[in-house]
């Protein structure tokens, strides 16, 4: 969602004659787009900052602005304890940065961070750089309020985009060479426009182009309907991988987050999806040492884990958010328990993906290669449609290519085999 908001003031930036710099010793204005679901995300801006620092010194003209979700939320220590900010802008707000710049420029320092129930950029053209996989905003904000969860506080309530804009911005990138397309929400099950649902943009979006891999992501259980699990099931080039987040596997626990669900809808809802998405993969989201888990609470997601058996997971320890319900709880499980539960589930996934990956072996999978691996420039790193990674030898292929491939081996994260390129539509193969 960061980048694609990147894009988004980069391309409202871009009409105003901006242009974006290659190198940070060259640029008049350094933007940092923020995250403020977990601490650590916040603490590593911080460190950024004092990188900028020197840089700042050396370049008096040159202006620093914090964009995003720890704009909104840490606007005021933004701009009075640390000197170098001159721009705070939250994610409703980038219209006006182009004002923000010039009065900055002229040396005063500008805060916008008033949430919006209507911005959601519609009209704005996004500014991509060339490539194969775009990122499209369907919908801004959420109406969840799950009680560890600072985004409602950060990036406001549910709004859509209309589904002919989204539609007409996939045609375009289509036309500009783009292969795969992935729909971004907090929740995209909650898409609407007038009557039109996400499993409608779904379809519309589908139809664009059958060599088109379409993606989403995020889908909460509560609102994952029978006509969304039908029409990705219906759609060869909508990916057979879904991401659902359960965060935990105690139905107390699911409560006390407001996650509306409890761990036997979750699998029931597993069970449908399986039922009718043969071969699909799911990954989830899941929280370790939310205020009061138990050792039991604990060992009931590990249950949850190994029943559903996600092909990934991110996992990570409970991070206390300000205004959120769950911060008057109480922080109350120690980091060190923290730690050694996360690193529980982390050991049980690995060894869940493991053995799914191990059964791919001699298996034909279809990918679409997105470019040099990061090890070796000889080697393709590419993506099935169930979203696993594979690496191929490197035999002047092209991105954005569909390449049939023999898995050979597999670790728990990483596919390898040896390829053959194909020529049918993404459909046929």
């Amino acid at each position: 969602m960061n980048l694609a908001d990147s894009e988004i003031v980069s391309g409202i930036l871009d009409r105003e004659g901006y242009r974006i710099c290659t190198d940070i010793r060259e640029a008049d204005a350094v933007f940092l787009n923020t995250c403020a679901v977990r601490d650590n995300a916040e603490q590593r801006i911080y460190g950024r900052l004092a990188n900028l620092k020197p840089l700042k010194s050396e370049r008096s003209h040159m202006i620093v602005g914090i964009l995003g979700c720890m704009a909104e939320r840490l606007r005021k220590s933004l701009i009075e304890d640390q000197n170098l900010v001159d721009i705070v802008c939250g994610p409703d707000e980038y219209r006006n940065l182009p004002m923000l710049i010039d009065d900055a420029f002229d040396g005063e320092k500008g805060v916008r961070v008033q949430l919006s129930r209507v911005e959601t950029y519609d009209d704005i053209t996004p500014l991509r750089t060339e490539g194969i996989s775009a990122w499209i905003a369907v919908m801004r904000g959420c109406d969840k309020f799950c009680t560890f969860c600072v985004v409602p506080f950060t990036r406001g309530r549910e709004r859509s985009r209309g589904i002919r804009n989204i539609v007409h911005e996939i045609e375009r990138l289509v036309g500009r060479g783009f292969r795969e397309v992935t729909l971004l929400g907090q929740n995209v099950n909650s898409y609407r426009d007038g009557d039109h649902d996400f499993a409608d943009l779904l379809r519309e979006v589908a139809a664009v182009d059958p060599s088109l891999r379409v993606r989403f992501t995020t889908s909460h259980p509560q609102d994952m309907s029978d006509k969304l699990i039908e029409t990705v099931a219906a759609h060869d080039n909508i990916c057979k991988y879904i991401h659902l987040p359960v965060q935990s596997g105690s139905d107390r626990i699911l409560e006390l987050m407001n996650r509306t669900y409890t761990a036997d809808h979750y699998l029931g809802l597993v069970e449908k999806i399986r039922r009718a998405i043969p071969g699909v993969a799911l990954s989830t989201d899941v929280i370790a040492g939310f205020p009061t888990e138990t050792e039991e609470d604990h060992r009931m997601t590990l249950e949850l884990m190994d029943r559903v058996k996600f092909d990934g997971a991110f996992m990570f320890k409970y991070s206390p958010r300000e205004n959120t319900r769950a911060y008057k709880m109480g922080d109350d499980v120690p980091d060190d328990i923290k730690g050694r539960r996360l690193q529980e589930i982390i050991n049980m996934q690995r060894d869940i993906s493991y053995q799914i990956n191990r059964k791919l072996i001699g298996s034909m999978q279809t990918i679409l290669l997105e470019g040099p691996s990061k090890r070796s420039e000889k080697e393709w790193m590419g993506r099935t449609d169930t979203n696993k990674t594979v690496i191929i030898a490197n035999d002047e292929y092209a991105a954005g290519e569909y390449v049939r491939v023999h898995v050979t081996s597999a670790t728990s994260a990483t596919l390898f085999g040896t390829a053959a390129p194909i020529t049918e539509s993404l459909s046929a193969a």
